[in-house]
């Protein structure tokens, strides 16, 4: 089975194409052109495999939560890819491929996603590998103030987790004393984005249980409905 993921979820732009076996990826840091960059790294990686967009067998979207702008733009491109194609979508979300992403890249089976969400908030989720080497999510996503995300945590976390993403460096002391001690990888996180190899292995296993859906039911998951803004000077 052939699929292609694409991501654009957060400041990091990414695709990764599955033919025969084979992986086909590329991945940039690009910050608010996204949408300059995602269908050219699509092509390349379809032009490097040698296959067209008809010949595969399902697509696999980055849902969020994220950058409002990102999630569309990557919901929008897949939707457009999808309806060509007439191929089956399924997302799969921001923070379950980060997650993802530890257990691939450091073996961790026990880990919190927390994603800078502005407005002092954190997008968050823990999660913890299953028997088929997926990380699951063991209480749904949420958006919650750094310094209450341990009280969060407190129902399904009762042990070290590693960290991951872009929230603990941007809240580091709102996260308190109590979280940081459960905290498993001391200093920074060495993983800060999701990636759409990651996305890969969580979206074709959904995608071969039957969860596709069409191009015009593919739907973001933004988790919080407000838009993050700024006050314009003299405004």
């Amino acid at each position: 089975m052939n699929y292609l993921a694409l991501d654009a979820s957060t400041e990091a732009c990414s695709v990764a194409l599955e033919v025969n076996g084979k992986l086909f990826s590329r991945y940039e840091l690009c910050p608010q052109s996204h949408s300059l960059h995602l269908l050219p790294m699509i092509d390349a990686v379809l032009c490097e495999a040698g296959i067209k967009l008809p010949n595969l067998d399902g697509l696999i979207f980055g849902q969020g939560p994220g950058s409002f702008t990102g999630v569309r733009i990557g919901v929008g491109v897949a939707q457009g890819l999808a309806f060509s194609a007439n191929l089956p979508v399924v997302g799969v979300s921001s923070l379950q491929a980060m997650a993802q992403g530890a257990y691939n890249q450091y073996g961790e089976k026990q880990v919190v996603a927390a994603i800078d969400a502005r407005m002092a908030e954190v997008y968050n989720g823990y999660f913890e590998l299953d028997e088929h080497n997926v990380m699951q999510a063991q209480q749904a996503e949420a958006v919650t103030p750094p310094e209450k995300l341990a009280e969060h945590l407190s129902a399904v976390c009762r042990s070290s987790f590693y960290a991951v993403g872009t929230g603990w460096d941007a809240y580091t002391e709102k996260l308190g004393e109590q979280l940081a001690a459960l905290k498993m990888n001391e200093g920074s996180p060495e993983l800060l984005f999701p990636t759409a190899e990651s996305m890969l292995i969580i979206g074709k296993i959904k995608l071969e249980q039957g969860e596709g859906v069409s191009a015009e039911h593919a739907q973001p998951v933004y988790v919080r409905d407000t838009v993050s803004w700024k006050k314009l000077p003299g405004k």
